[in-house]
């Protein structure tokens, strides 16, 4: 198999943990234990015996989260090691060597490269920065066919923050539906909103849809690796048994944090913590760039910890964003990761004073370019 380098990983594994500022996280600031549980809770970790878990989620956790996608039970749940091998087995579940996925960009792009590797035709279909980065569905309509195998979405959207509307939703659902393919959805992101309102999901719409989640994003906890599937009881079997190629199950500790994270009250607490950084954030970051006037314009992302930011500067985003990192120990992701030249991705999910000192370094470097 000949699988190229996922650059926007690789990137990030590279530098991430080099510089004084990372600003290329999409996610929130994480918790600690002791923030995240009572005293009780953590007493109850540290007698848990550290075995092996259930492969495909405890009971308790695949409870929890099957509660909160309407009309399923525990074993339409598979629990991943991350949200990025919930996407990856359900690739090598649903599609094989020749057959074609339509594909949302940008995009995480895992889904790009690991089908390819699988000899999967990947056909694009784009957001458009001139529709408020929805799609255009006259375009997407000429793109699904009777050969279209799956069509695949992220909900909301990294890197653009942005959210389909309902006629969007809608439309992708009924192509799924009229080219009788599979409707995969990333809601990694879900949870993660600026006007407080969940996003819906897509799971429910049509029965040939899977939906993927995770608490890496919207809920703060990357460290737990704890992601999820959402299917048809039959898939979910199938991915079982991807899933016992690759990770086997997830850390026990983690099964029982997430199992108390997903209980009702304490998903809202935490959601509206998150939120509110969030909603504290952008207006930041928005001051920063309208402080560099004519260099940057960026539709306001609807959702997750991040702005895709256009900027008007006759340099390569990979060139700039190294630049930054070199000049001042501050890394961004460029738009390059995402098949998009001059945009960046900056991570706006951080502690405030941290973006804002890492901003500033950004600015910095900008004034010495200019």
């Amino acid at each position: 198999m000949n699988i190229e380098v996922f650059e926007l990983e690789r990137t990030q594994s590279l530098w991430e943990n080099t510089v004084s500022y990372n600003l290329t996280e999409t996610g929130i600031h994480p918790f600690n234990l002791s923030e995240l549980l009572t005293g009780e809770e953590r007493d109850h970790l540290i007698k848990t015996r550290l075995g092996y878990g259930q492969t495909n989620g405890s009971i308790e956790l695949r409870d929890a989260i099957s509660e909160m996608y309407e009309g399923t039970d525990r074993d339409q749940i598979m629990v991943t090691n991350g949200s990025i091998e919930a996407n990856f087995i359900t690739l090598w579940t649903l599609l094989e060597a020749g057959d074609e996925l339509v594909l949302m960009l940008p995009n995480y792009m895992q889904l790009f490269g690991a089908a390819r590797a699988f000899g999967v035709k990947v056909t694009p279909f784009y957001l458009r920065e001139d529709l408020g980065w929805q799609p255009d569905l006259d375009e997407l309509r000429g793109i699904v066919t009777s050969r279209t195998k799956m069509i695949a979405v992220c909900n909301p959207n990294n890197p653009t923050g942005a959210i389909l509307n309902g006629t969007a939703m809608e439309e992708i659902v009924q192509l799924a539906r009229d080219a009788g393919a599979w409707l995969y959805a990333d809601e990694i992101y879900r949870g993660a909103e600026f006007d407080r309102r969940e996003t819906p999901s897509f799971y429910g719409r049509y029965d040939k849809t899977i939906v993927a989640g995770g608490l890496s994003k919207a809920y703060a906890l990357p460290g737990l690796r704890i992601g999820w599937l959402v299917g048809p009881h039959d898939v979910i079997a199938e991915t079982w048994k991807r899933r016992d190629y690759t990770t086997i199950t997830t850390p026990i500790l983690s099964n029982e944090i997430a199992a108390i994270v997903l209980r009702p009250d304490r998903r809202a607490r935490i959601l509206e913590r998150n939120r509110n950084i969030l909603n504290e954030n952008l207006p930041l970051l928005t001051e920063w760039a309208d402080s560099h006037p004519g260099l940057f314009s960026f539709v306001p992302p609807l959702a997750g910890g991040m702005v895709f930011l256009r900027y008007n500067l006759e340099l390569n985003s990979t060139e700039l964003v190294t630049r930054i990192r070199k000049e001042k120990s501050t890394f961004i992701v460029a738009g390059d990761c995402f098949g998009m030249d001059h945009r960046l991705r900056i991570g706006i999910g951080s502690e405030k004073e941290y973006l804002r000192a890492g901003l500033e370094r950004i600015s910095e470097s900008l004034s010495e370019m200019r």
